[in-house]
């Protein structure tokens, strides 16, 4: 079984201002098909950890460590954590204007499996993806995200999801900016990828709306840049009465 375990985490980013360390020593562990909700204020840290784990290089590792299946996740290129299953998908996906989107896709797929799919059954499987992601056919030979809207994107990043079968899953915000039928419809491919692939989830989200339909068997409360609480999905519930006060007061007091 598949295991993404974070050990004493330690990050920082240089800013105009100076150093400023975001992540505090954060302890984390997913093991393959498990979903760990990622919650908390704004500034708490949570898109920095989910960078991270991409291998962005803006985010400096103090100390710490990131292990995938016992693999030092911190020493490999973003091309090789994408390999090794990591797939991380973006709050902000960004334009890649000349690329189509089935361009991109089979060019991903060749790189992460080192081979090249077959003609008939990738055609078929993304055919079968987009629909079921409600995309019109269309958008296979639209440039990637250009001119998409904010739900357009999102379902385009599940998209990927689906079709490159990553062991983990890092969902920064996936519901921002998603009316209601697109929430549901974006949550129902992160089910569906974690049916067939045995995918495990990390999902940040200020809110509880995307938990309605993607249940968390863990929810984690990110405060300051260290994990405040965890608990199952009854948390989450909590979180949604109460809000995050309680964490930034006893936050201040320290």
């Amino acid at each position: 079984m598949s295991v993404l375990e974070i050990k004493d985490l330690h990050v920082s980013v240089e800013t105009d201002q100076g150093t400023k360390h975001i992540l505090r020593g954060v302890d984390l562990s997913i093991q393959e098909g498990e979903i760990h909700a990622i919650m908390g204020p704004n500034g708490s840290g949570k898109s920095t950890l989910a960078y991270t784990i991409a291998g962005h290089p803006k985010y400096h590792v103090e100390s710490g460590s990131i292990t995938l299946d016992g693999a030092d996740v911190l020493a490999m290129t973003v091309d090789e954590r994408a390999r090794a299953g990591l797939f991380l998908a973006m709050q902000y996906p960004v334009e890649i204007p000349g690329v189509t989107v089935t361009n991109f896709l089979r060019t991903a797929k060749t790189a992460i499996d080192g081979e090249a799919p077959a003609i008939r059954g990738w055609i078929k499987d993304v055919r079968e993806s987009m629909s079921n992601l409600r995309m019109d056919k269309s958008f296979a030979e639209r440039n990637v995200n250009e001119g998409f809207s904010g739900g357009e994107k999102k379902r385009n990043e599940i998209l990927q999801l689906e079709l490159l079968k990553p062991k983990f899953g890092i969902l920064d915000e996936t519901d921002s900016g998603l009316d209601v039928d697109a929430l549901k419809i974006v949550s129902e491919g992160v089910n569906r990828a974690k049916a067939n692939t045995g995918l495990g989830v990390v999902l940040i989200t200020h809110y509880t709306r995307i938990l309605r339909y993607i249940k968390p068997d863990f929810v984690h409360v990110f405060v300051a840049g260290r994990i405040a609480e965890q608990g199952g999905a009854e948390l989450a519930d909590r979180l949604e009465d109460e809000g995050y006060d309680r964490y930034l007061v006893d936050t201040n007091v320290g």
